[in-house]
């Protein structure tokens, strides 16, 4: 039995934890950067070094550092401290600093350790002894090495070798090479050039430091050269190679022999070297990067010449540093609760497994057993909260596991998960109530209808996680429902209330439909509900949930708060298929679907081709396009050519071309066109898009089956039979080589003459011969031909040759000024002549030295008087008078002179008045006077145009003053003018005369300046309809 006080301390405790997983459930420190290793020169001028070190939790972790696993007192060390959670040291110093160092992450949660990180110092010491070294001294043609003798050192090193002097390096190749594990120099086969001092150049890659070694003379001797001998391996690599995975494995192999030997790698196996496998310096070195687990294996290196061979082998093992396969998650558990954690890795060798809690060593006792990578505990209490770590380890690396132990417990809470306020549920389901209370350990769990605790009964059902479930519920169980939780820290209730409501049911379906694309539809979908439940519609259209918003062009919801019917406006062919109204209320959720089959005009047909053409056919072949939702009831073929507009329908055999059908006969074609077609689908709903086109193909040649159209001619000059016709045109022209043959006879005869035209584009023939009468009629016939052969013949036209001009001029010829534009010309007719006359000329011109400057006036007929007009005023012109026929214009007239009138005065008439009393109109204007260059005024022209009449009646008077009964129910348009000999003048301003009443009678008469009667006219006029 617990006492008071402790239960009080502990409820305290548990509450804080509680509350404290609620709102942050894992705070413990969690590695953000974890120390990594250093290499720096000895040197350096920065004299720092910072190892890193950076977690993350609540409240913010504090650190420490260990050094070779003793914790670094940094309250005494000037040389080190912390920023953060880095660690910097200062002064470095190799002996003091250098090792392994740890850091530590701890807040009140629990504390970790990162991973271990080295420092070392790179660092390079002169060679010991400056002084020369000793001579080498060989035969030519024998091997030689020269020693390198590395000084002290740290870090990783590179060696070259100085020939006599800088900057002349050895090159390597198959006779020497230079080693990068010992630094030694290997010639295999000293040749006389060889001699000269070598020295070696020792660079250290971290700290950039360059020592050279004294020089080493290499003497030829004088006794002879050395015979051949067989190769003798100076460098190879070791008989067991361990290499780290995805590590770059390097191995070397020389020898010296003469000849200089060749060298060759291959794995004892036999299994051949994958493309990462690298040669270089001669064979001398084998490369393998990324080394992995299948790269192990024997590996040997042959060298050989002429005098023999020699090897060298070594086994290149596998090992890896750990690596996770398996790690732990941050848990956290009830009070009491048995824990499990596991991880794993690999690696090779096997890793071994330990762990640690808060950075302290866990070992196997009582509730904790620890067995390879697996930690247990058993029945958990507060202390055993903390932050946990898996180690890995092997004898190449160490690697760290964390996560946080949670160890929960708090009395029983609802706050979460509570019951809903209200649950409704629909009647004769089965309703799940679902008690989930916070609680560590879990709660015990009982339910109240009520009052009454509620006891297992066919239809209720308590589970054992605290869950009530109620099948086939009534109105009778329609009450308060309280699940009470309780454990050994608390109890803790939540109640909610159940509603049941009658079931939902479907009252308006859609149906399966069929319509003609583009029309609109309602799909009706309506219910009647329980009036306490909340009722939502959706549509999905083909599995999709339609989005009307988005599709608001053809999808809209219409309807109350019972029904959810949808319109689709202008339906297209991508809207058939499967609709399904969704109706989702608090209790239930219900569909019906309908099936939506749209007609449209038929698809495309595709793959149109030309199968057989002739000279005036085309078999053609096609596939269907989609029928639409309506069967293929018949199919038009249309055809283009370069010489149609557009597309045109063209007969076919069968004339109809029903639905069923994909190939038919295009007759009527013309022959040699280059045709493309194509095909359109037709059915109950309309005419579909038309096919693609077909490939050209050009029917075959034939000979010409049209005679050119409109024969005729005649004119000409003398002698000449002038014959036209209207071209073919060059899509009835059939085949190539077209041209025209043109036939013709004296009427009356019987032999026809014949003429042959090759010229494309040409339509006249003009045949000449002295022995054609002029005048003389003909049969003439035009015909066609091709490569092919002759065509049709036109039917047979009369045509006249060319006649003669006529002979006579004619006589009596007169002229007479009319106006200053305009002069009068009189003639005798032409007596009969054996030309005929078909009307006369009258050529004009101003000066009589200049004949060259003519204009001319023609007319057809018997007439003997013309009016010439267009003349310029007050100037003189000659004129002269010939007769005319189809063969060009006869001999002059005499020619006579005349000159024009003055012009008339330019002044128009001024000061125009008029007064209106009654109908009676009075006009009054100034008069006109001419200038010297002009006609006298002769008397005045009036104007006077009526609205609604389109004839203009004029009065002439020789006064400046007029008067006119107008109709008072009418517009009136005046103007007036000045009348001379020379013409009309300058008109003056349109009087406007706006319709007026009879009955409108004034004190006096109103004289209005033209100026201001133009204003309230055009303002009178405006308001009135003409």
């Amino acid at each position: 039995m617990m006492f008071l006080w402790k239960r009080i301390v502990l409820l305290s405790i548990t509450g804080c934890l509680a509350a404290c997983a609620e709102d942050v459930m894992f705070q413990g420190p969690r590695w953000r950067t974890e120390p990594t290793d250093l290499i720096l020169p000895i040197n350096s001028q920065d004299q720092q070094a910072t190892m890193r070190c950076e977690a993350e939790g609540s409240p913010s972790p504090q650190y420490r550092w260990s050094l070779n696993g003793t914790l670094i007192d940094l309250g005494n060390d000037y040389r080190r401290h912390m920023s953060a959670g880095n660690l910097i040291i200062s002064s470095l110093d190799r002996d003091q600093d250098a090792g392994i160092y740890q850091c530590t992450a701890f807040n009140a949660r629990g504390s970790v350790l990162s991973h271990r990180a080295s420092l070392q110092f790179a660092y390079l010491d002169n060679f010991k002894s400056q002084t020369v070294r000793s001579a080498v001294n060989v035969r030519e043609g024998q091997g030689v090495v020269l020693l390198c003798g590395p000084p002290m050192h740290s870090g990783d090193l590179t060696f070259a070798w100085i020939f006599n002097e800088y900057p002349y390096f050895v090159q390597q190749d198959t006779r020497r090479f230079i080693s990068q594990e010992t630094g030694s120099l290997y010639i295999a086969k000293v040749e006389p050039s060889d001699v000269g001092n070598y020295t070696c150049v020792v660079n250290n890659t971290v700290t950039r430091e360059k020592v050279l070694s004294s020089p080493t003379p290499l003497v030829l001797r004088n006794d002879g050269v050395m015979g051949e001998y067989e190769p003798k391996i100076e460098v190879h690599f070791p008989e067991s190679v361990p290499a780290a995975k995805g590590s770059m494995v390097r191995l070397e192999c020389f020898a010296l022999g003469n000849p200089v030997p060749e060298i060759r790698w291959s794995r004892t196996s036999g299994v051949p070297f994958p493309s990462k496998v690298k040669m270089k310096n001669s064979n001398a070195v084998l490369e393998i990067p990324n080394f992995q687990q299948e790269d192990t294996g024997t590996y040997e290196c042959v060298a050989e010449n002429s005098r023999g061979r020699n090897a060298a082998r070594g086994r290149i093992s596998f090992h890896a540093k750990p690596h996770w396969l398996q790690t732990m998650t941050d848990t956290a558990l009830s009070i009491e609760e048995n824990f499990f954690w596991e991880c794993k890795a690999s690696g090779k060798p096997k890793p071994s497994y330990s762990w640690l809690k808060n950075d302290e060593n866990l070992m196997s006792e009582g509730r904790i057993q620890i067995e390879n990578g697996g930690l247990s505990i058993a029945a958990l209490n507060l202390s055993d909260a903390g932050m946990y770590q898996c180690v890995a380890e092997n004898k190449h690396g160490i690697i760290y596991s964390s996560a946080e132990l949670m160890v929960l417990a708090s009395p029983p809470s609802f706050s979460k998960a509570p019951l809903r306020a209200l649950l409704k549920a629909r009647s004769g389901s089965e309703v799940t109530l679902e008690c989930k209370p916070q609680a560590s350990p879990p709660a015990i769990s009982l339910w109240k209808k009520g009052t009454e605790v509620l006891q297992r009964t066919e239809r209720i059902t308590l589970l054992p996680n605290g869950t009530l479930k109620i099948a086939n519920v009534t109105r009778r169980d329609a009450a308060s429902y309280t699940c009470i939780a309780k454990n050994q820290f608390g109890t803790a209730s939540t109640t909610g209330r159940l509603l049941i409501t009658d079931p939902t049911r479907i009252t308006l379906r859609p149906t399966n439909m069929e319509i003609i694309v583009g029309e609109s539809i309602v799909l009706p979908c309506q219910i009647a509900c329980d009036p306490a439940l909340d009722v939502s519609f959706s549509w999905a259209f083909n599995g999709q949930l339609i989005d009307f918003q988005r599709d608001g062009d053809h999808f809209e919801r219409v309807g109350g708060v019972i029904s959810g019917d949808l319109m689709i406006r202008n339906i297209q062919l991508s809207h058939g298929g499967k609709y399904v109204c969704v109706i989702d209320t608090d209790v239930e959720s219900l569909s019906t679907s309908a099936i939506l089959v749209v007609k449209g005009p038929p698809g495309p047909p595709d793959k149109v081709a030309v199968e057989e053409i002739t000279d005036s056919t085309a078999q053609l072949s096609w596939t269907p396009g989609r029928d639409n939702g309506s069967p293929i009831t018949g199919y038009i073929i249309q055809a283009r050519t370069p010489f149609t507009v557009g597309w045109q329908a063209v007969d076919t055999v069968p004339e109809v071309v029903n639905g069923n059908m994909l190939t038919a006969t295009v007759v009527g074609l013309n022959a040699w066109v280059e045709y493309e077609f194509r095909v359109v689908a037709r059915n109950t709903v309309g005419m579909g898009a038309p096919s693609p086109a077909s490939a050209k193909t050009r029917t075959e040649d034939a000979m010409p089956d049209t005679a050119p159209t409109d024969v005729g001619g005649g004119g000409g000059t003398k002698s000449e039979l002038v014959i036209t016709w209207e071209p073919v045109p060059e899509e009835l022209q059939n085949g190539e080589g077209f041209g025209y043959i043109i036939a013709f006879r004296p009427a009356g005869s019987v032999t026809w003459t014949r003429a042959v035209i090759s010229t494309l584009g040409v339509a006249r023939y003009v045949f000449r011969n002295d022995t054609i009468p002029p005048f003389s009629p003909f049969d003439v016939k035009v015909g066609a031909y091709n490569n092919r052969g002759e065509g049709p013949f036109s039917s047979i036209a009369a045509v006249y040759s060319a006649e003669e001009v006529p002979s006579v001029a004619p006589k009596r010829a007169r002229a007479r000024s009319v106006s200053a534009a305009q002069i009068e010309v009189i003639w005798e007719a032409v007596p009969a002549t054996p030309e005929r006359v078909l009307g006369y000329e009258v050529a004009y011109w101003e000066d009589d030295t200049k004949p060259d400057t003519v204009g001319k006036v023609r007319i057809s007929g018997n007439y003997t008087l013309v009016n010439v007009t267009g003349m310029k005023a007050n100037t003189p012109y000659y004129l002269a008078v010939a007769a005319f026929n189809t063969a060009g214009t006869g001999p002059q007239s005499a020619p006579i002179n005349t000159t024009t009138k003055k012009p008339p005065p330019g002044q128009p008439p001024l000061n125009v008045e008029w007064t209106m009393i009654g109908s009676m109109l009075t006009l009054h204007w100034d008069p006109v006077v001419a200038t010297e260059t002009e006609s006298q005024v002769t008397g005045y022209l009036v104007l006077l145009k009526r609205h609604r009449y389109n004839d203009i009646n004029t009065i002439v008077t020789n006064k400046t003053t007029l008067e006119l009964a107008l109709s008072g129910n009418d517009n009136y348009l005046i103007q007036i003018k000045a009348l001379s000999e020379g013409g009309e003048g300058v008109g003056s301003e349109p009087i406007h005369i706006h319709k007026l009443s009879m009955g409108a009678r004034g004190s006096g008469a109103a004289c209005l300046s033209p100026l201001y009667l133009s204003a309230v006219l055009i303002g009178a006029l405006l308001s009135s309809v003409w």
